[in-house]
């Protein structure tokens, strides 16, 4: 309520300073019937000089005179009344400033109709936490969601392909114990966009797996779980997100979907930071990070921060370092992706020549020396107008091993 009557008032008060400024006028101007006096008071004089000039005869000058001083008797009637108050005033004015007002007043309510929040109540910062707790604990279970949602399209695919998923889930049916089929089963549902059988198989997976279990199989759960609830992090979701983050706390897939969790229950800010720290510390390659960019402008201005996103790049040494870790097919795959996107962006648009530089150093870290020359080679023809930054390039490619 206290919204609504500080944004009347003020609309009211100017729109009150806008009429009183039309009915005003300008400031020092002058009245039409004062400019009309002196204009009639200057033709006397010149009648005079006329006739002293022998330019006009007396019975002309006699017959001026006498119109005139009839003009100039209207003329100060009406400057009278207007200084007395008496004379009737334009009265457009008056019906533009009203016009006005309640364009403003009007033009306001419809604005914040179409691009406000008109239900949304006023609320200080910790009624705001408060309530974004409330939502949080007391939101859907996946199953109430599911419940609500449309139901989604079926994907075609090759009956052969479909006979074959029947006959899986038959198996798997008489053999709850095969952890192997379930594992195939949760796969393959998904990629028929059978989310909810998915993850029935997927937490399946996990309870035969028991203390085995991965970070990367909860990751998959919940993953599972959001794409049945078409976006909406469910209770359920959230407690596999945990579970995934106790096993490895850096797992950027987790720590993306709790932001997103946190977002649909008014916590943008923080967010806004835990997007923040999976963006600036990347790989570039991680499939979180193109969702982030899409998202994390919009989660700052909620947050009320004035943020620029960090420009993309391509993978470091220390990104190849880490990727060690990882399976050798797992490893290989992140690498790949990392250095393929680097290369697509520099030949469709460019890029610097550090960036053009740590390509190189990539293929060269992959032992990929063909792609590496191709990428000098080309570097070469790029940078021919630029010797100081074909040398920084040089040194990669030296480094690399490529010949000059």
């Amino acid at each position: 309520m206290t919204f609504w009557i500080t944004a009347i008032g003020l609309t009211l008060i100017t729109a009150v300073f806008l009429l009183l400024a039309l009915l005003r006028g300008r400031a020092g101007e002058i009245s039409p019937a004062a400019f009309d006096l002196q204009v009639y008071r200057d033709q006397l004089a010149e009648v005079d000089r006329d006739l002293a000039r022998g330019v006009i005869s007396a019975e002309d000058a006699d017959r001026v005179r006498t119109e005139v001083s009839r003009r100039i008797l209207a003329a100060d009637a009406q400057v009278q009344a207007e200084q007395s108050g008496t004379a009737r005033r334009d009265p457009r004015p008056m019906f533009t400033g009203l016009a006005l007002g309640l364009l403003m007043i009007g033009g306001s309510f419809f604005a914040y109709e179409k691009l406000g929040n008109p239900g949304y109540p006023d609320l200080a910062l910790q009624d705001r936490i408060e309530a974004a707790r409330d939502s949080l604990e007391n939101r859907p279970s996946q199953a109430t969601f599911e419940a609500q949602l449309p139901p989604q399209d079926t994907v075609e695919a090759d009956p052969e392909f479909l006979k074959l998923i029947t006959e899986l889930r038959a198996a798997v049916k008489d053999r709850p114990d095969d952890l192997r089929g379930h594992e195939l089963l949760a796969r393959n549902e998904a990629t028929l966009q059978n989310y909810k059988a998915a993850y029935q198989a997927q937490a399946r997976v996990i309870l035969l797996k028991d203390s085995n279990a991965t970070s990367f199989d909860y990751t998959q759960l919940a993953d599972l779980m959001i794409r049945a609830a078409q976006g909406y992090v469910s209770p359920e979701a959230d407690a596999a997100l945990r579970d995934a983050l106790e096993r490895d706390p850096n797992n950027g897939f987790a720590r993306y979907y709790l932001g997103l969790m946190l977002s649909q229950n008014g916590r943008p800010d923080i967010t806004f930071r835990m997007w923040r720290d999976l963006l600036e510390t990347g790989p570039e390659a991680a499939p979180w990070i193109a969702p982030v960019r899409a998202r994390i402008d919009d989660m700052a201005w909620f947050a009320g921060i004035d943020y620029t996103q960090p420009a993309p790049r391509g993978p470091s040494a220390e990104d190849i370092e880490a990727a060690e870790e990882l399976s050798t097919e797992d490893r290989s795959e992140m690498i790949n992706a990392m250095v393929a996107g680097l290369a697509d962006r520099l030949a469709n648009e460019g890029g610097t020549p550090e960036e053009w530089a740590q390509l190189i150093s990539a293929y060269g870290v992959l032992g990929d020396l063909d792609k590496a020359q191709i990428v000098w080679d080309d570097a070469k023809s790029t940078f021919s107008a630029a010797p100081d930054a074909l040398a920084t390039i040089a040194k990669a490619a030296r480094s690399a091993g490529l010949a000059e």
